[in-house]
């Protein structure tokens, strides 16, 4: 039976300079919820104001009389 190769033989070179791609601060859930701060809360208002309106307010069914 042969050894196993020696694990730091095939080590990356680059590994520490590359590290910062898995942190997850710079995951892309991170990165989208920075770029859009208050997105939902904002979303979330309009569309309940939007609802509220709908249901307070009634639309006038137009009348079908000609206006001359």
């Amino acid at each position: 039976m042969s050894t196993p190769p020696d694990p730091q033989l095939y080590r990356d070179p680059w590994a520490k300079r590359e590290a910062w791609r898995k942190h997850p601060v710079f995951s892309r859930r991170a990165m989208f919820s920075k770029a859009f701060p208050g997105f939902g809360v904002a979303l979330v208002a309009f569309t309940t104001y939007v609802v509220a309106e709908n249901m307070l307010t009634k639309k006038e069914e137009p009348s079908h009389q000609p206006s001359h």
